[in-house]
């Protein structure tokens, strides 16, 4: 059985820093690739970033290009995402997923395997 668990968010103010962990767990744990995810009150499911997990490539959406920065320890089966100039619309519960499937690393269909959340709030 494969687990994801977050940690490290919390509460910060506009243009501070937060740094996001996630450890999956589970003798057969594969994936493509890992990501991060996050819902904001009354909104749909966004997709923030995604670390390949052979080669460590990482891809950002626009809004959080030069701000956040994605990683990968595939060694410790581990990923972070630091996340720096943090914004009050960056607010929201952020999810890390694993990719089990080969398509767009923006659809959350294509990822098998979630974390249970971890709340980011934002000041201004």
């Amino acid at each position: 059985q494969v687990q994801l668990v977050e940690s490290g968010g919390g509460l910060a103010q506009t243009g501070g820093s937060l740094r996001l962990s996630c450890a999956a767990s589970g003798s057969n744990f594969r994936t493509y690739g890992m990501a991060w995810f996050r819902q904001a009150p009354g909104k749909e499911r966004e997709f923030v970033a995604h670390v390949q997990w052979s080669n460590g490539i990482p891809y950002y959406v626009d809004s959080v290009k030069g701000r956040f920065t994605i990683s990968r320890d595939n060694a410790k089966n581990t990923m972070d995402l630091q996340m720096n100039g943090l914004k009050p619309e960056d607010t929201a519960v952020y999810y890390c997923a694993a990719r089990g499937r080969m398509g767009a690393i923006s659809d959350p269909e294509q990822y098998n395997y979630w974390g249970q959340g971890t709340q980011v709030t934002v000041s201004s």
